[in-house]
């Protein structure tokens, strides 16, 4: 896959805002972000054809701004909405199943807290790997300890060529220092979905995550 796509990777359910996400949503896509991934997980998170509604909504939205729609673990959710893609976690149906039951052309992402799983990934065939979380998280109920910046260098160096990119609690602050890290982009939820001016912030995302991109290029 082209690493371009994990520079925004924008993450979200409806139970991350408090505001209707299909126009937080598109917002974001306003501001440029450069993948979507549906999660509808956790407290409050929709069920049952309420949940397979939202998600061909949000589809139908993506592709009107030409962004690919990947969905979190749900494997036949993402089949019913015809996605483009599917992130599974460590915790979830092993990626070589996951690749038999769903098209060859789709993307394929998993999560990695470590060198071990980011080495599985990459033998399983993983188009990019979720490296996190990053920094400590309120979003995913079960998260993990923070792996930090070391976390994502150690990764990077198991990773080669296969694009990474960085999860769990990234601020805009800490984009400069992540990319420098290795990872070809960042993951974010709720510095997008819960900021006052989604399409600004997801602006500023972008401008920071493009300029430490060129800035990295031009000084090696």
């Amino acid at each position: 896959m082209d690493k371009e796509l994990l520079r925004v990777y924008f993450i979200m359910g409806s139970n991350n805002t408090t505001r209707d996400p299909l126009t937080v949503l598109e917002e974001a896509l306003q501001g440029g972000i450069t993948l979507f991934q549906f999660r509808e997980k956790g407290k409050n998170a929709l069920k049952g054809k309420a949940k397979l509604d939202l998600a061909i909504k949000m589809k139908r939205l993506c592709h009107a701004y030409n962004i690919p729609f990947i969905v979190n673990d749900e494997v036949d959710l993402a089949l019913e909405a015809k996605a483009d893609g599917i992130h599974i976690g460590q915790d979830d149906e092993p990626l070589i199943h996951v690749k038999k039951r769903c098209p060859e052309n789709w993307i394929y992402g998993v999560s990695a807290t470590n060198e071990l799983e980011a080495r599985h990934a990459v033998q399983d065939g993983a188009d990019y790997i979720g490296v996190g979380p990053v920094y400590g998280t309120n979003t995913k109920e079960d998260a993990k300890q923070p792996i930090g910046l070391k976390g994502i260098a150690e990764i990077r160096s198991i990773a080669g060529e296969l694009p990474i990119v960085a999860i769990g609690g990234i601020k805009l602050g800490h984009v400069f220092n992540i990319r420098k890290a290795g990872a070809d982009g960042v993951s974010v939820i709720s510095g997008i979905s819960h900021a006052e001016k989604v399409r600004q912030t997801a602006e500023l995302f972008c401008n920071y995550s493009h300029f430490t991109a060129s800035y990295s290029k031009n000084t090696k």
